[in-house]
């Protein structure tokens, strides 16, 4: 028993023992120590010219920052990166086209404007933008909202012209009906481009936080919504007033349906076939997305294809289908907008800032998240202000980044912004060269690139059951804004002021 018991020191002297010596802090020390800042001699004018004090460094790391383009171009890698960017470009470029002809429609303005959306947008992002994926220019839920506006401030009953003095006989003045909606259109995003900048200088970037995706969901499936009604009527070929306002969703089918009697029966084949032909290949796509080199080009090819037919059979001459008509070639020169019009566009410009903004912060941080590099959501406020306020001037209106240009930008192999640069060149060659050729597209053809556009929007009721097991109170969120976005129209700032009235009706969903 004496050598187990003399082993027990032996060990115990053998052990390492860690020593840790602390002062003990009471209320006193942290009151003296931690609560009263240290005192500081300087004076406050010390430290605004300390703050605002110039520099070679501040002055580079302040050009760099407000040019991101001046930290990658002189460093591009062009063997390894330009043939990739320079497919990427021309595949997105050919899906640019015909979606600037078609959400030109939606936000009511002749459709040589959503090719103008679609390039000065495009060409200063490359400039201020952070992301190398996103594709900027029109998008449906923005162009939706702008034409929510544009109608509500110039509508059709106000150029309204009687025939030879008489009331009994009244023709539409849609020249004057145009160009008033291009002002609104116009003056809409100078306010926006100035918003988003101002938002960007202020820091206010993380505003994006509380934009849920479940909310994002709810609102853009039920712009998705009011984009397939409002295209109705051109699917069907009749002509009916663009209702915008509470209701103006039941007001629209109810329009459209009075007048089924009037369907334009080659119109109406024509965007059937036009609207399956490009379901299937968006299919296709989605099957084979890694054996296809690039997607195949389903929106240009229904362009194409329906401006032959229609310029081949006359089909405007002889069955009155309605076309694109007149496509002004060359640029317009810069004009200054009409600001008389902002008191009235102030929550919707408020409105659009914010969503454009929201759906090109989310689309941007996705792809950077996959490939490794950093997005800067105050410098995308700021290039997406740039963008806007710089291109009203040329007869744009609001833009934003598209979910499915993005995803063919990114897929066909894009690195950086180059791409997009590209992209928008093609759509200068048209304005500037062949943009004649497309003036007898049948408006039922853009409303099926539209339509076919937003199933993607309308696959997020898949998303309900999933909500619905991991958090009842953000589907309830999402529930709130459709139903709320559904009934009135696109004006966020309209469902924002009746969401509170009718929260507690669905409460029950949590």
């Amino acid at each position: 028993m004496e050598p187990e018991n003399e082993s027990v020191p032996e060990d115990a002297g053998n052990q390492l023992m860690l020593r840790v010596e602390r002062p003990v802090y009471d209320e006193s020390f942290l009151r003296a120590k931690l609560l009263h800042r240290k005192e500081d001699n300087t004076t406050f004018c010390q430290r605004l010219a300390d703050r605002f004090r110039c520099s070679s460094v501040r002055v580079k790391a302040a050009t760099l920052s407000f040019l991101p383009i001046l930290t990658w171009l002189p460093s591009y890698p062009v063997k390894q990166y330009l043939f990739s960017d320079v497919i990427s470009g021309l595949s997105t470029g050919v899906v640019q086209l015909p979606q600037g002809l078609a959400y030109a429609l939606l936000a009511a303005v002749p459709p040589v404007y959503g090719l103008y959306s679609s390039f000065y947008p495009v060409l200063l992002y490359t400039l201020f933008g952070t992301s190398r994926h996103v594709s900027i220019g029109t998008f449906a839920v923005v162009s939706l909202m702008i034409g929510g506006v544009a109608v509500r401030e110039a509508p059709e009953k106000l150029f309204v012209l009687p025939i030879n003095g008489s009331n009994s006989s009244l023709v539409l003045n849609e020249e004057a009906l145009n160009a008033r909606r291009v002002q609104v259109a116009v003056v809409l995003t100078t306010m926006v481009g100035i918003i988003q900048f101002v938002f960007g200088l202020l820091r206010f970037g993380f505003v994006q936080i509380y934009l849920t995706e479940p909310l994002v969901r709810g609102f853009t499936t039920a712009a998705a919504l009011h984009v397939v009604i409002s295209q109705l009527k051109y699917l069907l070929g009749v002509k009916t007033q663009r209702f915008s306002g509470p209701l103006s969703a039941i007001y629209s089918v109810k329009a459209v349906f009075s007048k089924v009697a009037l369907t334009n029966v080659p119109s109406l084949l024509l965007g059937l076939v036009s609207t399956v032909f490009l379901y299937g290949i968006k299919v296709l796509n989605e099957r084979f997305k890694k054996k296809l080199p690039v997607p195949i080009p389903g929106e240009i090819i229904v362009v194409i294809m329906s401006t032959g037919v229609s310029y081949g059979l006359l089909l405007s001459e002889k069955y009155n289908v309605d076309i694109v008509g007149e496509i002004p070639t060359g640029l317009r020169a810069p004009a200054v907008p009409d600001f008389s019009l902002v008191p009235n566009l102030i929550p919707d410009a408020f409105a659009v800032a914010i969503v454009g903004f929201s759906m090109t912060i989310s689309l941007a941080k996705t792809f950077a998240l996959k490939h490794g590099y950093s997005v800067d959501g105050n410098q995308e406020l700021i290039a997406l202000g740039l963008c806007n306020f710089m291109s009203s001037f040329f007869h744009s209106f609001a833009i934003t980044s598209s979910m499915s240009r993005s995803l063919v930008q990114e897929s066909t192999g894009g690195k950086t912004q180059i791409a997009g640069l590209l992209s928008s060149l093609i759509v200068l060659l048209v304005v500037l060269a062949i943009g004649f050729v497309f003036q007898p597209l049948p408006q039922t053809a853009l409303a099926a690139i539209i339509t076919v556009n937003l199933v993607g929007m309308f696959k997020q009721f898949r998303d309900i059951p999933s909500l619905w097991r991991t958090s009842k109170i953000e589907l309830a969120e999402a529930y709130l804004l459709f139903s709320f976005h559904a009934r009135h129209t696109a004006s966020v700032p309209l469902a924002l002021r009746k969401l509170p009235t009718e929260f507690y009706d669905a409460s029950s969903l949590c």
